[in-house]
């Protein structure tokens, strides 16, 4: 046990029995093509099924051909000919992208799709040509996989429209798929499909028709931001922030229900990016409700509310915030002492709207 290659041959040449085999050009021999075909040893090559068109099943950096293609020469740049992004980068369309769609309108169970799902994203992504010559159809089909019975499919369908996205053309395409992203992320409780969802809802602009159906999911959306999964919060405040600064969506963000426990939070325990994101929430919603067309009107919150647990007589925001003036991370820091002078303004434009008062304090005078 432990013994290199060289010391094992030494032993074995070293026992009297086998000296005359270990010795011999036989046994060299035999060596040399035992590893020649260990290296030699590769598994077949792929079908053009769908399953294999969507994943790598040859070696690094090459793509599965069919069993009656020859094996691309190897180009002058490092590569072989038939990479499809080699041939974009000279001017060739490799087809890839638009076989995988096409595969995709075929019946297929639900791994196949989720393949073909996850390759069309990385096409999308890496061949930008392809990308662009794809129709809305195709964003139709895509978009029509979010009604699949599995989730992983429509995880997968969702990262690819989020790629599509990132094209100027089919943006108004992809969406008028955001009432069906929205009522996913409420209806189901998958911490990985909330993640994909509101990554793609983050790369677009929501249109005014949309803000019905926000209001509804408002509550999935704190619920998701007060669980226990960083990426998932991280995602849902970023949209939180975003419509923050929607008027006719305001009061329905500081009325919505939250935990007892909310300003957990803002404690220094949480991870930097959550702190963060959690800062510019809280200015935001601070910078709304101080704005005139918000205060032209006397809302009321229900007890449990987040405008309560931020704003209310009895928050302790203002403990969680000093804190975090000497948080590590400087961002923290200088978000923190934003939200701190918001807050000092919010209490002051209640005396004179024009000026914020440094005599009237939101934070106790022993502080």
């Amino acid at each position: 046990m432990g013994m290199s290659v060289p010391q094992c041959l030494g032993q074995l040449h070293i026992r009297k029995g086998v000296v005359g085999l270990a010795t011999g050009a036989g046994f060299i021999y035999l060596l040399y093509k035992a590893i020649k075909a260990g290296i030699k040893c590769q598994p077949p090559l792929c079908t053009t099924s769908p399953i294999c068109i969507a994943r790598e099943c040859t070696g690094p950096g090459e793509r599965a051909l069919p069993q009656e293609a020859p094996a691309p020469e190897a180009s002058g740049v490092g590569g072989p000919k038939g990479l499809a992004i080699e041939r974009e980068r000279h001017g060739r369309d490799s087809g890839e992208l638009r076989r995988l769609l096409n595969s995709l309108e075929c019946k297929q169970d639900e791994y196949a799709k989720s393949m073909i799902l996850h390759s069309i994203t990385r096409c999308v992504y890496l061949l930008e040509a392809e990308a662009s010559a794809c129709t809305t159809d195709d964003i139709a089909l895509v978009g029509s996989m979010l009604d699949d019975k599995d989730n992983s499919v429509k995880i997968q369908a969702l990262n690819t429209l989020k790629a599509f996205s990132g094209i100027r053309k089919f943006r108004l395409k992809v969406q008028e798929h955001s009432i069906k992203v929205l009522e996913l992320i409420s209806s189901i409780w998958d911490s990985e499909l909330h993640i994909a969802g509101l990554r793609l809802l983050n790369n677009l602009p929501l249109p005014d028709y949309v803000h019905p159906q926000l209001r509804r999911v408002m509550p999935a959306l704190m619920e998701i931001l007060q669980s226990d999964y960083i990426l998932a919060q991280v995602q849902a405040i970023q949209l939180l922030s975003y419509l923050a600064q929607k008027y006719d969506l305001l009061y329905d963000i500081l009325n919505c229900q939250v935990h007892a426990n909310f300003l957990n939070l803002f404690q220094s325990t949480q991870p930097g990016s959550l702190l963060f994101e959690v800062l510019v929430f809280a200015e935001r919603l601070s910078e709304g409700r101080n704005s005139p067309h918000y205060r032209a009107v006397k809302w009321h919150y229900n007890e449990q509310s987040l405008h309560e647990a931020l704003f209310g007589d009895e928050s302790r925001l203002a403990d969680r915030l000093l804190a975090l003036v000497i948080h590590p991370e400087e961002e923290v820091q200088i978000q923190a002492c934003k939200v701190i002078v918001s807050l000092q303004c919010s209490q002051d434009v209640g005396v004179r709207p024009s000026v914020c008062q440094p005599s009237r304090s939101y934070f106790n005078s022993g502080e």
